[in-house]
């Protein structure tokens, strides 16, 4: 009863982000190409619904407490945890890929909480809407998924990912693409990066 028609919209980008992860398995799985594209296609859908989101709340004036904790809630999953499982199953799958991959979820987690913890003592303009983002907000982790559909497409995935392998000791490899993602956890916990709002 207390969910507004911007907290549908929000769920939506959260029900994509979800559907995207399954894709990307299923292509794992059968290696049938369009469930990888699908997946892929998803998290940019995803970003379009968390961008409506925030304008019928602003229309509706119905933002919420509630509403904000799903907009966290859903960004995490469709910017944080799936691409980081279609960089796994296009072959960044070693020990260190996937530490990497996990430290990269944990700091869209936390730059999400404190965007929430934060976002009432940042500057806002007459609209209310804030004027810059602490570090890279969670959605530039699609330009990753940009790569990654660019590679899928040109044949440069599980053997062929680009760089190839790097042996760090005998028994712990990476493939340095993944180091795309150590770079985007970085800059989105970013403290002195400031992002305008546009």
């Amino acid at each position: 009863r207390n969910f507004h028609l911007a907290d549908f919209i929000t769920l939506a980008n959260g029900l994509c982000g979800s559907y995207s992860i399954f894709s990307c398995i299923q292509y794992m799985i059968t290696k049938e190409e369009w469930s990888l594209w699908l997946g892929i296609l998803l998290m940019p859908l995803g970003m379009l619904f968390d961008l409506l989101d925030g304008k019928v709340a602003r229309w509706r004036k119905c933002s919420s407490l509630l509403g904000q904790e799903l907009d966290s809630l859903a960004d995490l999953i469709s910017f944080g945890v799936a691409p980081a499982v279609c960089g796994f199953v296009v072959g960044m799958r070693t020990f260190a890929d996937t530490i990497i991959f996990s430290i990269f979820i944990t700091c869209g987690i936390a730059r999400l909480a404190r965007y929430n913890a934060t976002v009432a003592s940042l500057p806002k303009d007459s609209s209310g809407k804030i004027s810059y983002y602490e570090g890279t907000p969670i959605p530039t982790t699609l330009f990753i998924v940009a790569v990654i559909a660019y590679l899928f497409k040109v044949g440069q995935i599980d053997d062929n990912l680009p760089g190839g392998v790097v042996e760090l000791s005998p028994n712990i490899e990476l493939h340095p693409v993944v180091l795309l993602y150590a770079l985007s956890g970085i800059a989105m916990v970013s403290k002195t990066l400031r992002i305008p709002k546009i």
